[in-house]
């Protein structure tokens, strides 16, 4: 089954471990069946190839979030990149079009949309496989899964079925209500909207040219500035006369706050990180090297990391977000797809950065124009070349790049460097990437930090 998981978000929701290149999906919170950390994307990931090995997985992501995808799923993984976040709608259209024209995918094959950021079991995927059988029934344009509620909750739009049946034609949609209107729409068996969507191929494509002029996904791609911000389900589900909807009771949380991501979380605490006897239903993410020592709180979540910190009741840090959002700086830490930065100390001239690189994987071949920069091999084998010219490195050497040079390094071990730039100006924009011969770079999309 062809498999779409939308990606494309961003935010401080869960300010501050996410951030505008650091999304929530990609935070390491959970742990897999090893008992290793994993985060949303990996989880879901890996929840979908273990229920359908043979599912054909494609990822829409934004530009900022193709470094992070292919860190922790891989160079293979199947990526269709918006060129900018334009909403739901424009996103499934371009992944559609990526799919036919760039993968070969048939106009009849089966296709479901899936959001990146519920916290579920595998019967939730196997729930979404099942929808490929109802897209081939014909019973209906568009199939969706919706959740039963288990409260009547205020956040969610909610789907009105013609019948409690398991699998329902649509009577109609209902917007976010207040809590006495969920409490009648639950009387009447309405489901949460859950942003779950099959159809055949043909579909959104068909939809998509009665309102936008274009040829394929190429052309598309190009024309993707020009595209109205909207929903799918504004833009197409609300609009479909022949649509019906599958009930899934199983497990279903939507982790979007600190609050609800500490009822799933794997651990109370992540880090170096202390509690008293004192403490209850409190949470402590530290990202940071020193301790936090927590004492007496109550129904808290903290949160720690090279971007700020965060002291909340749990209740509140549903609302941070607008606070979260006046708070201006400089991302101080992100994942490439060659490993990560962790900005040490930064200043209008100078900025210090501890970079991790995996093994096998190389910054893009690039020079600036405004800075110098120096290297510090902490940790790890390797090779730098500047201008051309390469030079084995290890632990204690110090390689120096002048502004306008050409420089890379690949790395043979996990290699740990101490970065430090220093210019007249210190600027994510101040970089030219060159062809490297010989080497294939992973990452297509243009970084969000300077290296």
């Amino acid at each position: 089954m062809n498999i779409i998981i939308l990606s494309g978000g961003s935010g401080k929701r869960l300010w501050p471990l996410s951030n505008d290149v650091r999304s929530k999906q990609f935070i390491k919170l959970f742990k897999d069946d090893k008992g290793n950390y994993e985060s949303m994307v990996q989880r879901v990931y890996r929840q979908i190839t273990t229920v359908d090995p043979h599912a054909r997985v494609t990822i829409a992501t934004s530009k900022t979030q193709v470094s992070a995808i292919h860190n922790q799923l891989g160079d293979s993984v199947s990526i269709c990149v918006e060129p900018m976040r334009r909403d739901t709608f424009p996103a499934i259209v371009l992944a559609a079009a990526y799919l036919k024209d760039e993968l070969g995918v048939g106009l009849n094959e089966v296709v479901a949309v899936c959001p990146v950021d519920p916290y579920v079991d595998n019967s939730y995927y196997e729930g979404v496989l099942k929808l490929e059988g109802l897209v081939k029934s014909g019973a209906a344009n568009l199939t969706l899964m919706g959740i039963e509620p288990t409260y009547p909750s205020e956040k969610y739009g909610y789907i009105i079925p013609t019948s409690s049946d398991s699998v329902s034609p649509v009577k109609e949609f209902k917007e976010k209500p207040d809590r006495d209107i969920a409490e009648e729409y639950l009387k009447v068996g309405a489901l949460w909207n859950a942003g779950v969507f099959a159809f055949n191929l043909g579909y959104p494509l068909e939809r998509a040219h009665s309102m936008i002029d274009f040829t394929d996904y190429r052309d598309l791609y190009q024309k993707y500035a020009e595209l109205t911000k909207i929903s799918f389900d504004y833009a197409v589900v609300e609009k479909e006369p022949s649509i019906q909807v599958m009930r899934y009771s199983g497990k279903w949380k939507d982790v979007g706050t600190w609050n609800m991501m500490s009822e799933v979380m794997a651990d109370v605490t992540k880090g170096a990180v202390t509690l008293d006897e004192t403490c209850e239903n409190t949470n402590v993410v530290n990202e940071l090297d020193i301790p936090i020592l927590v004492m007496g709180a109550k129904d808290m979540v903290i949160s720690a990391s090279s971007d700020g910190i965060l002291i909340s009741d749990k209740e509140r840090s549903g609302y941070m977000k607008p606070y979260a959002e006046k708070i201006a700086t400089d991302v101080r830490y992100a994942e490439k797809s060659w490993g990560s930065y962790n900005v040490i100390d930064a200043s209008p001239s100078s900025l210090t950065a501890r970079v991790v690189l995996n093994p096998g994987h190389r910054m893009s071949y690039h020079s600036h124009e405004h800075r110098d920069e120096i290297w510090t091999v902490l940790e790890g084998t390797g090779t730098t070349v500047i201008d051309g010219m390469e030079q084995q490195v290890q632990p204690g050497d110090v390689v120096t790049m002048a502004s306008r040079c050409k420089h890379t390094v690949i790395a043979k071990t996990k290699m740990i460097l101490l970065e430090t730039q220093i210019g007249a100006e210190i600027s994510v924009k101040d970089k030219k990437k060159f062809e490297l011969k010989g080497v294939i770079d992973p990452n297509n999309a243009p970084d969000e930090w300077s290296e």
